[in-house]
């Protein structure tokens, strides 16, 4: 994907008149960023409160399983779909949900999350289950009228995604016999397959483009193996039975993914977006995911828990790759300069702060926990507080240059 695809206006024949409709619902990157962001800043306070016992639980499933499913289901499908619904008219140059179809799929988003809280489970479930499947349809018939077979197993794994929240909700009321965390590992994996693709794009071609002159050759055999050994560890790591024999070969597929992705990294020479933030988050974000896969090899090694390899993957990648993409994404599609501002550099280094005390923190002091616990969040909750300041006006209103998007 070049970087003109990820901003290029669709053909005029497929262009809703620049005037038409409420700007938040033009495009889904505006409400669902907005809307993730918001989520970002509410959740987490709510889940440190009832980790740390200030709060007594109203919530419509354990707090630990809350918060890993909302952080997945709730806050990162939240920008994946909103991603995908602004870049899917880019790929094929046909509309895609806006107005009272796009406020639907947001109604249906945020109606979740408030149903996880306040509502009986039922409602929760039924109302958590509609969203991914309804998108997934929607990419699937754009992607097969337009001929875009490339994007197709973006498709794909948006209906794994739901196959996997409906797993999670049948082990939940035990429906079937497998741990809830099993399907929200699922979950993970899935989701951090979709940044190993979408990175492997975006990350080379804007390095790029900020670098007069630089050529970066996509090798397509280290492309192939880091995507394939990358899904087998996460595959081993999901549904593999338990015992030392497979758990020494989830390891070595965890180390050697992580391997794969330093090399695939390292030709996409980083070290040259050191001066543009909006490039360096990107990077920095991208090789959480190798540190991420090396944690969770020493967790089947039996070296550490799998609580670092897990939070380097969501907080440090997912967390990371989200705070960069909706900065970029989002002043492409409004008409703003692709140059992140002070306030989002701080953004970027309060993200990755986080994803350090998350992760590195509880390692090196595990006493400590609960007051690390504390300082994450206060880093994560002031970077999406400062993209919901700087980005809300953006959002709500019509583009600078009065064009659609």
């Amino acid at each position: 994907m070049s970087v003109q695809t990820l901003h290029a206006a669709p053909p005029e024949a497929t262009e809703a008149p620049p005037t038409a409709g409420w700007p938040l619902l033009r495009l889904g990157f505006r409400p669902l960023y907005l809307g993730a962001a918001l989520f970002a800043v509410l959740a987490i306070p709510l889940w440190i409160a009832l980790f740390l016992g200030q709060l007594t639980s109203p919530l419509a499933v354990p707090p630990l399983l809350w918060h890993a499913h909302e952080m997945l289901f709730g806050f990162a499908v939240a920008v994946i779909v909103g991603f995908l619904l602004t870049a899917g008219r880019a790929w094929t140059g046909l509309a895609t949900p806006r107005g009272a179809f796009l406020g639907v799929l947001v109604l249906l988003w945020a109606a979740a999350r408030v149903a996880a809280v306040v509502g009986p489970y039922p409602v929760y479930a039924l109302l958590d289950l509609v969203l991914l499947p309804l998108v997934a349809a929607v990419m699937v018939d754009l992607l097969v009228r337009a001929r875009n077979r490339r994007n197709l197993p973006l498709a794909g794994i948006l209906v794994l995604l739901s196959l996997a929240n409906g797993a999670f909700h049948l082990a939940v009321i035990g429906a079937i016999s497998i741990a809830p965390l099993s399907a929200l590992h699922a979950g993970l994996a899935l989701i951090v397959m979709i940044e190993c693709v979408i990175a492997g794009r975006v990350i080379p071609a804007f390095t790029m483009s900020a670098t007069p002159g630089l050529k970066l050759a996509t090798r397509p055999a280290l492309e192939r193996a880091t995507l394939s050994f990358t899904a087998l560890a996460l595959a081993l790591w999901v549904v593999a039975p338990s015992g030392a024999v497979w758990a020494a070969a989830g390891g070595a597929a965890f180390a050697l993914a992580a391997a794969l992705h330093l090399v695939r990294q390292w030709r996409w020479q980083p070290a040259k977006t050191r001066g543009r933030p909006i490039l360096w988050i990107l990077h920095a974000a991208y090789a959480c995911i190798a540190i991420g896969l090396g944690l969770l090899a020493l967790a089947q090694f039996g070296r550490i828990g799998v609580s670092a390899g897990v939070h380097a993957l969501a907080v440090g990648a997912t967390g990371g790759l989200i705070i960069g993409m909706i900065t970029r994404t989002a002043r492409g599609h409004t008409g703003r300069p692709i140059k992140a501002s002070k306030a989002e550099v701080l953004a970027y280094g309060l993200v990755m702060t986080a994803a350090a005390l998350r992760v590195l923190g509880p390692l090196a002091m595990p006493q400590g926990l609960p007051h690390l616990l504390v300082c994450a969040a206060l880093a994560w909750c002031a970077a999406f507080a400062i993209y919901i300041v700087v980005y809300t006006p953006w959002l709500i209103r019509i583009r600078p240059d009065g064009k659609d998007g």
